[in-house]
């Protein structure tokens, strides 16, 4: 016969038990700055707020790969120093660079960096309007070829060869943020970071994860937008109408640098959005690639990329925009 004693063991037991196992599962927003932009991070039924978490990610990635960051790791190796050590995120995000930078036959190319300061688009802020002499002098410090990584080092075949991640670096944040929701085992979220977004599962009315992409052909309509669906895809958008400046003559210059030509003046593509099941940081690199690719190679690039699916804005030969896509909506 069971003693008083174990009965009210067992039932203060599992008293004790219940009330771990009942978890107080929320949904949560998060909103606030990094990387230079906003971010917005929807996450549904999780155990608890994950902000300091997620900030800690967020300072571990600026440390690393951050050319705004005086002693992060990626302006210590572009300051000439050889002995740098980095950290795993920088080297995946160079190794998803450089598969990128090869598939695309240079048009997604980080060591533009040079380039981009010279032009008035990066850290440095120079706004030069460079001669073709001083252009063709910064090219022989482009190519991601020249540059190698082993063992956690980088070697650069001139030191003033100077890298950036940023046309990368914020698909590659939602990314980090994805995983860790991944091994909270949190199945539905949607992480948007300056425009970019990934997405996984539904919403809280298990519809899926959709937004609204302005139709700037329709913009003066009622139907201005598209909607789209992102759930379990990752979305990127590059543009140069709104990252750009005009030159005391009156020339446009705009921020996405044509690694293959050193210049930074408009091509015929005005947008470029890549939606597709991958990582975010992948559609981030080939939505810059295909802004210095312009219209007509990235046609030819897609066509042999059956998982990419694009929304691309062009100027006709009158001006005018139109849209070629080969997404179903």
């Amino acid at each position: 016969m069971i003693s008083k004693k174990i009965l009210v063991f067992l039932a203060t037991l599992g008293l004790f038990l219940s009330c771990t196992d009942d978890k107080n599962y929320q949904d949560y927003t998060l909103k606030g700055a990094v990387f230079g932009t906003t971010y917005k991070i929807v996450y549904l039924q999780a155990a608890k707020n994950y902000q300091k978490s997620i900030d800690s990610l967020f300072l571990l990635m600026n440390q690393s790969l951050s050319t705004y960051i005086p002693n992060s790791d990626i302006s210590k190796i572009n300051n000439g120093n050889s002995k740098v050590v980095v950290d795993d995120l920088f080297v995946e995000v160079f190794q998803k660079s450089k598969k990128i930078y090869l598939e695309t036959n240079g048009y997604f190319d980080p060591t533009v960096g040079n380039l981009v300061n010279a032009w008035g688009f990066g850290p440095k802020k120079e706004r030069k309007n460079l001669t073709k002499d001083q252009v063709d002098k910064e090219m022989k410090l482009v190519g991601l070829d020249k540059v190698t990584l082993k063992n956690k080092i980088v070697s650069k075949q001139n030191s003033q060869i100077y890298l950036d991640f940023n046309s990368i670096a914020k698909g590659f944040g939602i990314d980090i943020v994805a995983r860790f929701f991944d091994s909270k085992k949190i199945k539905n979220y949607l992480i948007e970071i300056g425009g970019e977004i990934r997405t996984k599962g539904k919403k809280a009315n298990d519809k899926p994860w959709t937004i609204k992409l302005i139709d700037p052909i329709k913009k003066d309509f009622d139907t201005g937008f598209k909607v789209i669906n992102l759930s379990n895809k990752s979305m990127a958008t590059s543009g140069n109408y709104r990252k750009f400046r005009i030159a005391s003559n009156g020339k446009k210059f705009v921020h996405t640098i044509n690694p293959k030509t050193g210049y930074a003046l408009e091509s015929n593509l005005l947008s470029a959005s890549v939606i597709a099941p991958l990582d975010c940081a992948d559609v981030d690199a080939y939505a810059t690639a295909f802004m210095a690719m312009g219209l007509e190679k990235t046609l030819k690039f897609i066509n042999n990329q059956n998982n990419l699916k694009v929304i691309l804005l062009y100027s006709n030969n009158q001006g005018e925009i139109e849209e070629f896509s080969n997404y179903t909506y």
